[in-house]
């Protein structure tokens, strides 16, 4: 990423050279060699990134910028950039890019973390409510540590009481609804065990 605080300059992707303007600010990804052409008056805050790093930390695919001189307000918000042009010093625009990054960087965790927990939770449930922790880390090859890492950061509680909470309150509103309710589809071994479940999770005895 190339901001401009400066001068007009040029840049040349393989044997093409374009001309940038001094309002212009552009991201190159490199994938082709690539030259800047200097000149005194040149002032230019850049930011790069590892191989990978923009689908990684701003969900952005690579691969439809190969090649191009991309406008950066196409990647950036626009009051980021302005933000970072009228910084007084390097410092403060590091620290403004840093904040920035980071904080796309754990919203993209925590996405991540939201999503893993979503497909357990659905595996569990077309499993007809009988696949244990172990079971469900072996299906989406991880951990049962690393299930219930998940599950604390996103919900705050095991796996195994969200997923007791989750088959009382389906298996409730099934028997509410139903004249003829079936508590072994919700993974209870018969009715005693379902009243039990429910009274613990509703506080009344059903039945």
């Amino acid at each position: 990423m190339y901001i401009n605080l400066g001068n007009p300059y040029r840049i040349s992707l393989d044997n093409f050279t374009y001309s940038v303007d001094k309002r212009a600010d552009i991201l190159v990804l490199r994938d082709l060699h690539t030259t800047r052409h200097n000149l005194p008056g040149d002032r230019i805050f850049t930011i790069k990134f590892q191989p990978g790093g923009l689908e990684a930390i701003l969900g952005i695919s690579q691969v439809l910028l190969k090649g191009k001189v991309i406008p950066l307000h196409q990647i950036l918000p626009v009051q980021l950039i302005d933000r970072l042009k009228n910084s007084p010093s390097f410092a403060d625009r590091k620290k403004i890019t840093e904040e920035y990054l980071l904080e796309k960087h754990d919203t993209r965790i925590m996405d991540h973390y939201l999503a893993f927990v979503r497909d357990i939770a659905e595996t569990y449930q077309q499993s007809d409510w009988q696949l244990n922790v172990g079971q469900l880390a072996e299906k989406h090859f991880t951990t049962s540590k690393s299930i219930n890492r998940y599950f604390h950061r996103v919900i705050g509680i095991s796996p195994k009481g969200y997923f007791s909470i989750l088959r009382a309150r389906t298996a409730l509103t099934a028997y509410v609804k139903q004249e003829k309710f079936d508590p072994c589809r919700f993974g209870y071994y018969d009715s005693s065990h379902f009243y039990r479940e429910a009274a613990k999770f509703t506080g009344t005895t059903l039945g």
